[in-house]
C-alpha cells in the first residue's frame, strides 16, 4: 500500500499529525503506546502490515500524540485530559464523527477516560497490552528511575528495546530500525517526560464508567505489561470481553500481529477474515537440456548463442501455454501452470524446439501441490517434478502417473517408463509423454504427401536443428534455394515457423522423416 498523505489538526495552539489509511464503513482510531513517528513506522514491515490489515475493514486514522513523531514538541507533556482534546481534533479534522478508539500500551488509559467521556463520539473500545494502574501493572518506581537512567545515558542507541521486544534483541535489522525509531519519536528529554507523567497515570476509578462495547486483548507473557493488567480491565468494565494471546514481545506488530488483528476484525464486524490459501494444484515442468557437450562440439556458432536462441524459445512457449516460470536457467526451466494438459504440450513444444537447435532435452512433468507466498513458491510437487527429470534420458519427456489420469482425451500418447527413481516403494509411477495424437495422423500423412522429395528432406534437417547456410551446404545448393523450400514448407503445413517445422518432424515416424534425434 502507498503511504498516505501526512495531514495535521490544529489542537489548541498545537499541531497534531495524522493519517487516514483504507476507506472501509468503521473508524478506527489508532492511539499508540510510549512513542511514535508517521514516517519511520511505514519502514517497518510489522507495522505495515498491522496498518494495512486494520485498513482492510476500516477507514484507519493514525496520529502521533503531542511531544512525539510529527506533531509539535512541546515544553510539558500533556495530560489525558488534554491527549483526549488530541484525539477529538484529529477525529473532527479526519471527518469522523464517531470511531472506535484502539488504544495500545500506554494509549490504553487515555482511551478509556475518552470513551467514558464522549461515549457518543465511542462506537467501540479496544484495549491491547493496555493497563489502569502503571506502578502495579508495568514498573515500579525504581524500575522507573532505572528505565530513566538508561534513556538519559543511551536514548536513540535501541538501548531500550529488550525492555519491549526481548526475542528481537539479536535481530540487528530491528534493533537499528528501532533505535532510528527512538530518535525520530523524540528526544531523550521528551522521553524521560514521557516515563515520568506515563508513571502517574491511574484510571481504574473510571472503568466502571465505561459503557461501550469493550474489547481487551493481551499477550500471556507480555514482557513490558503484566498480564494481570488485561484481566483487571475485563474485569473491571461491565461486559468487556477478554482474549489472551501467546506472546513475549509487547508492541502490538511484534509477534503474532495476525491473531491479534483476527480478534479485533471480528469484534468490530462480526466475522473473522477467511483465511487465503497458500497451497493450490498445480502442474509443475522441470526441463533441461541433455547434451551441452556434444552440442557445443557439433554447432558451428557458439554455445551461447545456442543457450541465448533457446531461452527465446523457452520464454514464447511458456507466453503461449500460460507458464509461470520459477527457475529461470541458461540450459532450462522449472515452470507451473494451471492445467496439465498445457504442461505437456509446452513440454513437446520445448522438446521440438531443442531438436531444432541440435540438442536433446530431457524434462519432467507432474501434478501436485504448491505453495505459493508471495513471489516465492514451494512444495513437494516442485521437489519431483526435479527428481523426475532427473530420471528422464535425453530426449525424453517423463510423465508422472498422476498427471496421465487426469488428461484423457487430450489425444496425447504415453507408454510405460519402468521404475526410473530409486524409492520404488514410495515413487510414482511414470510414463514416456510420446506425443501428440496417433501415432502416424491421418492430417499428417495428408500433409506430408503435399511435399515433394526435396521439401521432405529439408525438412529432416529442420528437424536436426540446421541452419539454412548448413542445409545450402550440406546438400550442395544455395542458401535461397533453401529459403524457397523452407517457405514451401511452412506453407503446405500451415505452420507459423521454423520451430512448428521441428515440432511437427519430431511427430513423424524416423522412417518417414529420417535423421530425427528425439525418439529414442
Amino acid at each position: 500500500m502507498i503511504r498516505p498523505d501526512t495531514r495535521y489538526a490544529r489542537s489548541g495552539d498545537v499541531h497534531i499529525a495524522y493519517q487516514v489509511v483504507g476507506d472501509g464503513p468503521i473508524d478506527v482510531v489508532f492511539v499508540q503506546g510510549f512513542i511514535s513517528n508517521l514516517e519511520t513506522q511505514w519502514e517497518e514491515p510489522g507495522l505495515t502490515h498491522l496498518f494495512n490489515r486494520l485498513a482492510s475493514f476500516s477507514r484507519l486514522i493514525i496520529f502521533d500524540k503531542r511531544g512525539s513523531g510529527l506533531s509539535d514538541r512541546v515544553t510539558n507533556m500533556p495530560d489525558l485530559e488534554t491527549r483526549m482534546d488530541d484525539v477529538r481534533a484529529v477525529m473532527d479534522a479526519a471527518g469522523s464523527r464517531q470511531a472506535v478508539l484502539l488504544g495500545a500500551s500506554e494509549g490504553g488509559p487515555m482511551s478509556i477516560l475518552f470513551a467514558a467521556t464522549y461515549p457518543q463520539r465511542t462506537r467501540a473500545l479496544v484495549l491491547y497490552g493496555a493497563y489502569a494502574h502503571f506502578h502495579s501493572c508495568v514498573l515500579s518506581q525504581e524500575q522507573v528511575e532505572a528505565f530513566i537512567a538508561v534513556a538519559e545515558s543511551s536514548w536513540g542507541d535501541g538501548s531500550t528495546l529488550k525492555s519491549f521486544c526481548p526475542n528481537l534483541v539479536g535481530n540487528e535489522r530491528f534493533r537499528a530500525w528501532w533505535a532510528r525509531f527512538e530518535r525520530l519519536g523524540t528526544s531523550p528529554a521528551g522521553a524521560i517526560a514521557l516515563a515520568r507523567m506515563n508513571s502517574q497515570i491511574d484510571v481504574r476509578g473510571v472503568l466502571s464508567a465505561v459503557r461501550v462495547p469493550t474489547l481487551v486483548i493481551h499477550r500471556d507473557q507480555d514482557a513490558r505489561v503484566r498480564p494481570e493488567a488485561g484481566r483487571y480491565l475485563a474485569r473491571n468494565i461491565a461486559g468487556a470481553k477478554h482474549v489472551e494471546v501467546p506472546g513475549v514481545d509487547h508492541p502490538i506488530w511484534v509477534g503474532e500481529t495476525d491473531r491479534v488483528v483476527d480478534e479485533i476484525e471480528e469484534f468490530l464486524t462480526g466475522a473473522r477474515p477467511v483465511p487465503e490459501s497458500n497451497t493450490v494444484l498445480a502442474t509443475v515442468l522441470c526441463a533441461d537440456l541433455a547434451d551441452a557437450g556434444r552440442a557445443g562440439r557439433d554447432r558451428p556458432h557458439s554455445w551461447l548463442e545456442q543457450l541465448h536462441e533457446f531461452r527465446e524459445q523457452i520464454a514464447a512457449n511458456l507466453r503461449q501455454h500460460r507458464g509461470h516460470e520459477l527457475r529461470p536457467r541458461p540450459d532450462g526451466t522449472t515452470a507451473i501452470f494451471d492445467g496439465p494438459v498445457r504442461a505437456l504440450r509446452c513440454a513437446l513444444a520445448l522438446r521440438a524446439a531443442a531438436a531444432q537447435a541440435g540438442i536433446l532435452l530431457h524434462a519432467g512433468v507432474h501434478t501436485g501441490e504448491v505453495e505459493i507466498a508471495g513471489d516465492d513458491v514451494g512444495g513437494p510437487a516442485i521437489r519431483l517434478s526435479v527428481r523426475i527429470a532427473s530420471a528422464a534420458r535425453a530426449g525424453e519427456v517423463l510423465v508422472s502417473a498422476m498427471v496421465r489420469d487426469i488428461v484423457p482425451g487430450c489425444g496425447l500418447r504415453f507408454t510405460d517408463a519402468g521404475r526410473r527413481l530409486p524409492d520404488a516403494e514410495h515413487a510414482p509411477a511414470l510414463l514416456i509423454l510420446e506425443g501428440d495424437g496417433a501415432r502416424r495422423p491421418a492430417g499428417d500423412d495428408a500433409m506430408l504427401a503435399a511435399l515433394t522429395g526435396r521439401e521432405r528432406d529439408v525438412l529432416t534437417l529442420l528437424a536436426r536443428g540446421l541452419t539454412n547456410a548448413e542445409i545450402a551446404s550440406e546438400r550442395g545448393i544455395s542458401e535461397h534455394t533453401v529459403k524457397r523450400h523452407v517457405a514451401n514448407i511452412l506453407c503446405k503445413l500451415d505452420l507459423a515457423n521454423r520451430a512448428a517445422a521441428a515440432a511437427f518432424a519430431a511427430r513423424q515416424q524416423p522412417e518417414t522423416v529420417p535423421g530425427r534425434a528425439l525418439r529414442r
